[in-house]
């Protein structure tokens, strides 16, 4: 397995290469730049997408990194002065970056229609790049035998598995659903509560998370959820799963993936409205959706491709560790971004308030 998954230390150190230029020694005729997460996912995305690209399509494709926010999408469309041709973002932010109008629509018969993409993946301005999903992991040192987190529950219970817990500080994303499936809500039901007992559901969750707040550490890059554990200071902690994975195969960590109750999202690739290189930038979306291309990825990160068909090219020695898998799917929840994209700037503000407090 560290030999299917590993690649160079140089490539996961986590720097971002701004300005990257082609593999060889000549710039690709054409010339775009994508703006990503930075560490580890982004060297996958350099692996599997920015390098072939090079030789397979004459592309080059330089890297950038961003937070996240519309705002920074904003004032590039507002001004006219892009920076990005194409961006990985999060399903909801995507969501929401169609409805304000700040990215183009996607041109699907290049594409190949949505039918080819897993459900709520694609929608008309996005088309997913990937499955991931935010999970808990433990540290293997500190927790062994049969005394070993196997629950949300167990996460929240100080008393039979004491320690400091990390947790995302910049959204209650997840935070949220985590709190209310530690106190007991089935995974299945978790959306439908929030949907049709909103206020109780919310005031529960917060509850849920007063009890463990003085003991939480806070992460606020997908880098230092697992820094937080290899350096003692977390027990166990909430992270994104393919950071987790990494630093178990290709640092030798001995961390311990908790699947239950594991939230899985999308990442999805965009272009800002009105750019220039519009062209350009759905040449390389069309080229990264192939299920060969896409498949390629999970080679060098563990998140799932998001066609049906890139699917079924992944050695099953890799695909048993995607959120995707079927054995960890048993208790999985699809975030339901619809709600959140109706709900993160009210509930980040609450959010944050809580955490201040």
């Amino acid at each position: 397995m560290k030999g299917i998954l590993s690649i160079s230390a140089a490539a996961l150190s986590g720097v971002a290469l701004i300005g990257l230029t082609s593999v060889s020694p000549a710039q690709a005729e054409d010339t775009i730049t994508a703006a990503s997460w930075g560490g580890a996912y982004s060297a996958s995305q350099r692996e599997a997408y920015y390098k072939p690209a090079a030789k397979e399509i004459d592309m080059t494709v330089l890297e950038d990194e961003w937070g996240g926010t519309l705002s920074e999408i904003r004032v590039q469309v507002d001004t006219g002065d892009y920076k990005w041709t194409v961006i990985d973002a999060e399903t909801g932010t995507g969501l929401a970056a169609c409805d304000e109008g700040l990215i183009a629509e996607l041109d699907w018969d290049m594409l190949g229609g949505t039918d080819r993409f897993l459900p709520g993946s694609t929608s008309d301005c996005t088309v997913g790049t990937i499955a991931w999903a935010t999970i808990f992991a433990y540290d293997g040192d500190h927790f062994t035998g049969d005394n070993v987190p196997m629950t949300l529950a167990d996460f929240y219970d100080l008393e039979k598995f004491p320690g400091k817990r990390g947790l995302y500080a910049n959204s209650p994303v997840v935070n949220i659903e985590f709190a209310l499936m530690a106190d007991g809500v089935p995974a299945d039901e978790v959306f439908t509560y929030l949907r049709e007992n909103e206020d109780e559901a919310l005031d529960r969750a917060f509850a849920k998370m007063d009890t463990i707040k003085d003991e939480v550490v806070w992460w606020d890059s997908g880098a230092m959820a697992p820094q937080l554990l290899s350096d003692g200071e977390v027990v166990m902690t909430t992270a994104w799963n393919g950071r987790i994975y990494n630093a178990i195969v290709n640092e030798g960590q001995n961390f311990v993936i908790v699947w239950d109750g594991q939230i899985i999202d999308y990442d999805v690739w965009m272009i800002p409205m009105g750019h220039p290189d519009y062209d350009l930038g759905m040449k390389f979306i069309e080229y990264a959706s192939r299920p060969e291309v896409m498949a390629r990825q999970s080679q060098y990160i563990s998140y799932g491709p998001t066609t049906y068909a890139a699917s079924e090219l992944i050695n099953p020695d890799i695909l048993q560790h995607l959120p995707t898998a079927p054995a960890n799917l048993t208790n999985a929840v699809w975030s339901d971004t619809i709600w959140w994209a109706d709900h993160t700037e009210e509930l980040g503000e609450r959010f944050q308030v809580w955490r201040s407090q």
